[in-house]
């Protein structure tokens, strides 16, 4: 998919990136000066080890459901539902069952 295909089609953000057994897999749908927008699909039990990023990010999940810890505090994040991820605050995502998100990062 390029960006040309994102401005001329309607797509269903949760059929653009499928599971993988063991794995997270992520598909870059923007990628700009400005921010990126990434999907993620995660395989029942995968994680995103603690990290933190410069830029605040706002994830919302299309799909099961993520146990996300921001700067220590645990936040159950389910379908349908958003979540900020303030910059540089640590940040870890654990998925207990197959989960799509869609991650919007902003970067300035």
């Amino acid at each position: 998919m390029t960006e040309g295909d994102l401005s001329h089609q309607a797509q269903s953000l949760i059929d653009l990136v499928a599971y993988q057994e063991g794995a997270v897999v992520s598909r870059t749908l923007l990628n700009k000066s400005t921010g990126t927008i990434t999907l993620f699909a995660f395989d029942q039990g995968q994680a995103l080890s603690e990290h933190t990023a410069p830029h605040d990010a706002l994830v919302q999940v299309l799909d099961g459901a993520f146990e996300i810890t921001v700067a220590g505090e645990l936040k159950n994040v389910t379908q349908g539902q958003i979540l900020l991820l303030p910059a540089h605050q640590p940040h870890a995502v654990l998925s207990p069952n197959q989960s799509k998100m869609l991650l919007i990062m902003i970067r300035g």
